[in-house]
């Protein structure tokens, strides 16, 4: 099912980005423009990342750098 007709971006799409890190709706537009445009599936792309865990969120809320941290974490890996 579509979620951005403007882009075509599927429900499948957008949680195939928030399972590669988007946790937000900007993040999912960064990632592939969906809700860019009239804006109109930004609450469904809420809705479809819940309140789920996210590791950029959870540092962000503790106050951490967010890319900086993740690319040491990547780099350790």
């Amino acid at each position: 099912m579509y979620v951005c007709s403007c882009f075509g971006i599927t429900e499948q799409q957008v949680k195939k980005h928030a399972e590669d890190g988007a946790c937000t709706p900007r993040q999912i537009a960064s990632a592939c423009k969906a809700g860019t445009d009239c804006g109109s599936c930004v609450r469904r792309i809420q809705a479809l990342l819940g309140r789920g865990a996210c590791p950029r969120r959870e540092l962000a809320d503790q106050g951490r750098p967010v890319l900086a941290e993740l690319e040491r974490l990547e780099e350790a890996a």
